[in-house]
C-alpha cells in the first residue's frame, strides 16, 4: 500500500508540471497543491454523460470533470474547488449521524467520501480538488462525473500495488449514497467505449453490453443545444429551437436525462450543421432572445486515471 500511494505521488505530482499534459488535468493538479501544500496522489477524469433518445442507452460525452486527491491520516476532509473559489472547507469525516455544515457544492463529494471511508477507502481523510470543464450552463448533468471521479481519485489512492478500483463496487455504493442522483449515468462515466452506447440493465452486475452509436463515423454530428435566460421561459424557448434545427435539416433531439432542463442533443447531418447553427441564432436574434449555447459531442471513454 505505502508503494502504490508513493507511486501515485509521483505521478499526480508530476502531472502538475508536465508541458504535454491536458491542460485541465495539470489545472488540478496544480490546484490541490496551491489549496492543500501537497501534491496529489491521484488525478482521475470523468465524462459527463447523457442518456439517448432510445430508453435504456446512456453514453459518455468528451469533456471531462477532473478530480486529484491525496491521503490524510488525522480524519480530515479538505475540499477545494476552482469552481467555487470562495467555498473552500475543511471537515471533519464523520462515519454516521448528520454530516458537517459544508458549501453546498461540496455535499455530494462529502458523501462520497463517507460512502467510501465506510467500506473502508480513506478513513484517514482526504485532501480533494475537483474542476469540470462544463459548468451546469451547458446543459449536461455535473454532479455524476463528480462523484464518479471523486470515488475513483481517491479509491485509486487506497488501492493496492498493480490493481485498479472495483468499479462496480464504487457503483454500488454510489448509488446508496446518493439516491437521488441518475445511476445510468454514473454507469455511463463509469463503463462508456468510445463510438458506443452502454445498455443499462435491471441487473447492473450482468456483463456490460454496449451498441453502435458513433455519429462522427456516420457521416453526422451530435450537438448539444442549450438555451439562456430564465428558468421559467426555457421549456418553451428550448421548443422553439427544436423546432427551428429541425426546419434546417436536424434529424432528431432529445434531453440529454430524464429531468427537464435547458438543453436538448441534436443528431444532424455533418454537412447541415452551419444551416441549423445559422437558423436558431437569427430565430433568436430576431426576437431579442439569447442565442443558445451549441456544444459538440463526441461519444467518449469511460473515466480514467491520468498518469
Amino acid at each position: 500500500m505505502a508503494g502504490a500511494t508513493a507511486t501515485a505521488d509521483r505521478a499526480g505530482g508530476d502531472l502538475a508540471r508536465r508541458a504535454t499534459a491536458d491542460p485541465l488535468y495539470r489545472l488540478v493538479a496544480y490546484a490541490l497543491e496551491a489549496a492543500h501544500g501537497r501534491p496529489p496522489a491521484a488525478v482521475w477524469s470523468a465524462p459527463y454523460a447523457f442518456h439517448l433518445g432510445s430508453p435504456g442507452l446512456v453514453a459518455a460525452a468528451g469533456w471531462p470533470t477532473a478530480a486529484a486527491a491525496a491521503p490524510r491520516t488525522d480524519g480530515l476532509v479538505r475540499l477545494s474547488s476552482l469552481g467555487h473559489p470562495a467555498d473552500s472547507c475543511d471537515l471533519p469525516l464523520t462515519l454516521s449521524g448528520p454530516p458537517p455544515a459544508a458549501p453546498a457544492w461540496a455535499a455530494g463529494p462529502y458523501a462520497v467520501l463517507r460512502a467510501l471511508a465506510r467500506d473502508g477507502y480513506g478513513l484517514g481523510g482526504t485532501d480533494l480538488h475537483v474542476q469540470g470543464s462544463l459548468t451546469g450552463a451547458a446543459g449536461l448533468a455535473t454532479a455524476e462525473p463528480a462523484e464518479c471521479a471523486v470515488a475513483l481519485a481517491v479509491a485509486d489512492v487506497h488501492t493496492g500495488a498493480g490493481e485498479r478500483p472495483d468499479r462496480e463496487l464504487l457503483a454500488r455504493l454510489l448509488a446508496g449514497a446518493l439516491p437521488d442522483g441518475d445511476d445510468g449515468l454514473r454507469r455511463a462515466v463509469l463503463f462508456a467505449r468510445s463510438g458506443r452506447a452502454l445498455l443499462l440493465s435491471a441487473e447492473p452486475r450482468r456483463r456490460q453490453r454496449y451498441v453502435a452509436f458513433d455519429p462522427a463515423g456516420s457521416g453526422a454530428r451530435l450537438v448539444l443545444v442549450a438555451v439562456r435566460g430564465e428558468a421559467a421561459d426555457r421549456p418553451r424557448e428550448l421548443a422553439r429551437a427544436v423546432a427551428c434545427a429541425r426546419r434546417a435539416g436536424a434529424l432528431s433531439a432529445w434531453p440529454p436525462g430524464p429531468r427537464p432542463g435547458r438543453s436538448v442533443l441534436v443528431l444532424l447531418p455533418e454537412g447541415r450543421l452551419a444551416a441549423v447553427r445559422a437558423a436558431v441564432a437569427e430565430d433568436f436574434r430576431d426576437r431579442g432572445r439569447p442565442v443558445p449555447r451549441f456544444l459538440n459531442i463526441t461519444v467518449a471513454g469511460a473515466a480514467r486515471r491520468e498518469e
